[in-house]
């Protein structure tokens, strides 16, 4: 029996919440399809400052490096936002993602059938939505230097740095390209070329990359326009290269289009070693503790460490059917709730999808 390693970090907020019902759910798939997870659990976020006065503690860290996949529920609290930067929990998760070299952010964006009047657009628009957005995570402005908060002469100053070197810009598009070729092999690159530097030589080298891709048809488009362009024709997309900061900005955009982010996974990999999975959405503190929280986000990000980290593909579609009979049959927690559907808390969403999973 194959046995895998599994790093757990609930961070914040309704981490708690939406990790237990996920990890119930891993072991249940894991005993139907006959292999053995070895879960543990590590400190990070608020949970490790408060612990340890670090976002990121090395025991945590190594666990991470040491492992087949980690599983990240959500981090964040405003009781942190006057800490020094270095001592807030999304410092810790840039040091997370660069010190595992997890360059490729990957966040599917699929509408799911029984959700369709949950969108704010109108069902004829989203029907067939079922694109992927593949977002740059170690550079950019997010981590270019210099950086800096200053005062100088009564007058208060902040920059950062937008910087990216073209290998960076390869191994990207690369993995968007890879990806591309099964799905619907169209590949948009989004940049603002047009006035930055750093986008024109995104441009070229997305350009470049693309001639070892002859069968993928490659378009380009300025971040502004690819934001209105999701909102008024989002079927038009299939897979969507861009750097850090615009995909952090146009993936949480995309996330409206299935009726809540809280129904969004991603995937953050490298080229070689374990991968972190996490739901798009926030530590939510303002619901924590109420059983209210959504936890299809987090159990979705399940599914693609089970598919992505671990190749138990059929794991993964199980897992991801039992979702979806749910939601055909009208479940639903409050931040989906329509007309016509039920009222369940995040407990009981999990306890009805192990009841579908264990019906496959």
């Amino acid at each position: 029996m194959t046995n895998y390693r599994i790093v757990v970090l609930p961070g914040d907020g309704i981490g708690d919440e939406i990790t237990h019902v996920t990890v119930d759910l891993l072991r249940a798939i894991s005993s139907k399809h006959k292999f053995k997870l070895d879960i543990s659990y590590e400190d990070f976020g608020g949970s490790a400052i408060d612990k340890y006065n670090d976002p990121l503690p090395i025991k945590t860290l190594n666990s991470c490096k040491a492992s087949d996949a980690v599983l990240l529920a959500a981090i964040g609290s405003p009781k942190y936002d006057n800490n020094p930067r270095d001592q807030r929990p999304e410092s810790g998760l840039l040091r997370l993602r660069s010190e595992m070299e997890l360059f490729a952010n990957l966040r599917p964006v699929k509408t799911r059938h029984a959700l369709l009047e949950a969108s704010s657009l109108k069902p004829e628009y989203i029907k067939d939505v079922d694109l992927l957005v593949v977002r740059e995570l170690t550079g950019g402005i997010y981590f270019g230097k210099p950086k800096a908060k200053v005062n100088t002469d009564n007058i208060s100053r902040a920059f950062n740095t937008m910087v990216y070197s073209d290998y960076e810009i390869n191994r990207i598009a690369q993995i968007a390209f890879e990806l591309c070729k099964n799905r619907r092999k169209l590949l948009c690159s989004v940049d603002k070329a047009n006035v930055l530097e750093v986008s024109q030589l995104w441009r070229e080298c997305v350009n470049s990359v693309s001639k070892e891709y002859p069968d993928i048809t490659l378009s380009h488009q300025y971040v502004d326009n690819a934001a209105m362009q999701l909102i008024r024709k989002p079927d038009q997309f299939d897979v969507i290269l861009t750097s850090n900061l615009f995909g952090d900005i146009l993936s949480d955009e995309a996330a409206m289009l299935t009726g809540s982010i809280g129904m969004l996974p991603s995937a953050s990999i490298n080229l070689d070693g374990p991968g972190l999975f996490e739901p798009v959405h926030g530590s939510a503190p303002d619901i924590a503790g109420q059983d209210i929280a959504n936890p299809i986000a987090m159990i979705l990000s399940a599914s693609m460490l089970l598919r992505i980290g671990l190749q138990e593909i059929k794991a993964a579609d199980d897992l991801e059917k039992a979702v979806d009979m749910v939601l055909t049959d009208g479940y639903r927690t409050p931040d989906l709730l329509s007309i016509n559907t039920k009222k369940v808390g995040c407990k009981e969403m999990g306890n009805k999808i192990l009841q579908s999973l264990n019906e496959i």
